[in-house]
């Protein structure tokens, strides 16, 4: 799941990806609105809040917007220079480790979520949530060559209405076979990447509800689990040549 890239993968793990990621996303975004009501993946909601508190002269709430878009930003670029690095030393195991370092950082994050006073509660989870779905995002867009987003639904969401249009046409036998299997392809990863984003919110809400901070720790396990998978089979794939 964490070790093919681009071409080299097939529909199977791409959908594991996606499953696996956006539900951990989508756990993490909707808890941290929930405890404080802050979206920390959905940039296109925070620009357009950054803009009505700019229009409105609200500078201090509209810089924190800002402030959350850029480090979303910044997470994507860490991951990308991180990757960068690993490719060109032929680390095989480079989207797994990236994952593992997201995990690392995120069961500081949870820490600090169940012990910071609650003045500094809200900017850290937030902040720190939006630097970590910056990263993983990346790493998701990269290994798939952008078939797969994990936090992106409003992408995907236009996704899912472009192949619907293209399932009218191939109702009425105006495309190819082929495209007609692609089609159902990509409709699938789509549909199931969002329902998975959706059910892990739900999920997320729920135990975030009873445990807090710990359902980032548990988030933090469940990435260490993918990690160790990925560089388990780099591992796997060197020994027996492969």
């Amino acid at each position: 799941m964490l070790i093919r890239q681009g071409v080299d993968r097939d529909e199977r793990i791409d959908r594991r990806l996606a499953m696996s990621l956006a539900g951990i996303a989508g756990a993490l975004n909707a808890a941290a609105f929930y405890a404080v009501g802050f979206f920390a993946a959905n940039m296109t909601g925070n620009v357009s809040l950054l803009s009505d508190h700019i229009a409105l002269g609200d500078w201090i709430s509209g810089f924190f917007y800002l402030f959350v878009v850029l480090v979303f930003i910044l997470g994507a670029v860490v991951s990308t220079v991180a990757i960068d690095a690993g490719r060109s030393r032929h680390l095989g195991a480079i989207y797994a480790y990236c994952i593992l370092a997201e995990a690392f950082l995120l069961a500081l994050l949870g820490a600090a979520d169940l012990w910071l006073l609650s003045t500094l509660r809200a900017p850290v989870l937030v902040l720190g949530l939006a630097f970590l779905m910056g990263l993983q995002n990346a790493v998701v867009t990269r290994i798939s060559d952008a078939r797969v987003r994990a936090t992106h639904v409003s992408g995907m969401a236009t996704d899912i209405g472009i192949e619907l249009g293209m399932a009218l046409d191939i109702a009425r036998g105006r495309v190819h076979d082929a495209e007609a299997a692609q089609n159902r392809s990509k409709l699938l990863l789509h549909v199931y990447t969002v329902l998975a984003f959706l059910i892990g919110g739900v999920a997320g809400v729920l135990v975030y509800r009873i445990t807090g901070g710990w359902l980032l720790i548990a988030a933090a396990a469940l990435l260490v689990a993918i990690a160790f998978s990925g560089i388990a089979d780099v591992r796997r794939q060197r020994r027996t040549g492969n």
